[in-house]
């Protein structure tokens, strides 16, 4: 795709997702924060199916949506993307950039919402913060949206098995967080939409603003041009061969008869 119709088909995901989760943040806050549609369900589902080892399995799952491992996977999406070091510097800084910014809008709309979280007797782990949107989530669905566009960036064919793996990644944080009873449902829709939002419209910039030159994925121009060099130089409208292949030219017609033997007489003896 073009880097429009990419700037385009971003901006229109990201303002869809965006007004999704407008309409979503504006029913929490209308019915104060109380369970909406089937929240309460899932919630008593969860806690009817917990064995030992499924909580253990969802607590290290879980884990993965926080801290160092969602920063060190955008450093690796960045380096993926990237083809040339300073291209690699430049979308670190960018990936590290979305990450970093979309928590801190994160946060704001959570000191704004401030919706409570389920009873903490239905915790089967810690959490801290208020619910909406759910930080896990939103953390775990930016970093694989980071690490998809970079793979198809990267090699966009052939990449299908290994994007349903990230996405599923970034999708079952966000469902451990019901299933440890620290979420609504509605916190997790409301993280998926916030993360896709901010995902469109990160790109939708980049594609739109970013020179080419300086884009992940594109061929550097500086290297390019090293070894594009032509093996003559043109000077003056003329072109210079290499001295040894004017050498090697000239003797092999001087060691060699004419083609023409009429003209010079008889052929030189070798």
């Amino acid at each position: 795709m073009k880097r429009g119709e990419v700037a385009e088909l971003a901006g229109s995901c990201g303002l869809g997702a965006w007004t999704a989760f407008g309409v979503l943040t504006m029913v929490v806050v209308g019915h104060d924060g109380i369970p909406l549609f089937a929240d309460a369900d899932l919630l008593s589902w969860s806690i009817g199916h917990r064995p030992d080892v499924a909580v253990a399995f969802a607590r290290g799952l879980t884990d993965t949506g926080t801290g160092v491992v969602p920063y060190a996977l955008a450093v690796l999406a960045a380096l993926i993307a990237g083809r040339s070091p300073r291209q690699r510097a430049l979308a670190v800084a960018l990936c590290l950039g979305c990450l970093g910014a979309g928590q801190a809008l994160r946060y704001a709309v959570m000191a704004l919402v401030t919706r409570p979280r389920p009873p903490l007797a239905d915790w089967a782990t810690h959490a801290s913060g208020w619910a909406f949107p759910s930080g896990h989530t939103t953390t775990a669905a930016l970093t694989a949206g980071l690490l998809i566009i970079a793979v198809r960036v990267r090699g966009p064919r052939g990449t299908i098995p290994l994007t349903l793996v990230i996405g599923g990644w970034g999708a079952s944080v966000g469902l451990t967080r019901v299933y440890l009873g620290v979420h609504w449902f509605t916190d997790v829709v409301g993280g998926w939409l916030f993360a896709l939002g901010w995902l469109g419209l990160c790109l939708g910039a980049l594609a739109r603003w970013l020179p080419d030159r300086w884009t992940p994925g594109a061929a550097d121009t500086d290297s390019a041009r090293g070894t594009a060099e032509p093996t003559g130089s043109t000077a003056g409208g003329r072109t210079h061969t290499a001295p040894g292949r004017t050498d090697v030219a000239r003797e092999q017609r001087e060691d060699h008869a004419p083609d023409d033997p009429g003209r010079r007489g008889r052929s030189r003896p070798a």
